[in-house]
């Protein structure tokens, strides 16, 4: 990437956000201040849990209201399926709801670890995929299942930094970089376990695409803060990949210039 800067678009199924940061839309202490947290992220996507808008009632009506009054696109979510059949029905549902093609997949394997199902994944991926629907599933850091995916025909894909709301930040740092590397033209988003700003924004010099954040933000002591602390990160990480981050040395170098010799001399 060439002078890339924190305002470079970025794209995911031909639609293109100037906002390289997605929200989650749960866990917040009142509507009131979700709505300021999403306005302070500057998040141009959102995800919504079809389970919680289709409980029905004023209450799912009212939220739905809330969620299209920030003005930001709808990602619904498949969150707490634990088959594909699940999965691929409340996908249909979704689409139908909110009248999008697009679904985030999450088919979990363990109710203690909340870990991806990732055979049940691909599965439920394919039969999507040749459904229509543009898909953005949830995933680990395992290169394999991401090139399954990709052979699918997703055209982007989520792995987790760590297990969803343990805040413990990229914990396979080497991975997520492979996969960057052998997937250069898909859109990456690291989505689950980032617990603080920095963990943002060492995704973002990693080269991934964007990041999806809820809990970090909607538990946080003041989440608008918190919101505006993630979106500064994104921002300064994606600058900090484009500018050319300097690798790391097994040896020290100076850095400070020698008396009688022109800083520029090394540059010769």
């Amino acid at each position: 990437m060439d002078h890339a800067s924190s305002r470079d678009p970025v794209t995911f199924y031909g639609r293109s956000f100037a906002s390289r940061m997605m929200i989650g839309t749960a866990l917040y202490p009142s509507p009131a201040v979700m709505q300021k947290a999403i306005a302070a992220s500057g998040a141009g996507i959102v995800t919504v849990s079809l389970r919680r808008e289709s409980a029905g009632g004023r209450t799912g009506a009212a939220f739905w209201d809330l969620v299209r009054e920030t003005g930001a696109a709808v990602l619904p979510n498949t969150a707490g399926c634990r088959s594909v059949k699940e999965a691929v029905t409340t996908a249909e549902l979704a689409r139908d709801l909110f009248d999008t093609p697009w679904i985030k997949l999450e088919v979990i394997a363990d109710d203690e670890t909340l870990q991806p199902d990732v055979v049940g994944l691909v599965e439920a991926a394919t039969v999507l995929m040749r459904d229509g629907f543009e898909v953005f599933p949830y995933t680990t850091e395992d290169l394999g299942v991401a090139m399954r995916l990709v052979d699918a025909g997703c055209r982007v894909v989520m792995p987790w930094a760590a297990p969803i709301g343990s805040a413990r930040g990229i914990i396979h740092a080497d991975a997520l970089k492979l996969m960057r590397e052998r997937l250069p033209d898909v859109a990456l988003v690291v989505d689950a376990g980032l617990g603080a700003p920095s963990h943002a924004a060492e995704a973002m010099e990693l080269g991934f695409d964007a990041v999806l954040l809820n809990t970090a933000v909607a538990k946080a002591a003041d989440p608008v803060a918190m919101a505006t602390a993630f979106r500064l990160a994104v921002e300064a990480g994606r600058t900090g990949y484009g500018a050319g981050l300097m690798g790391p040395r097994d040896f020290a170098s100076p850095s400070t210039p020698v008396v009688g010799r022109p800083f520029w001399h090394g540059l010769t």
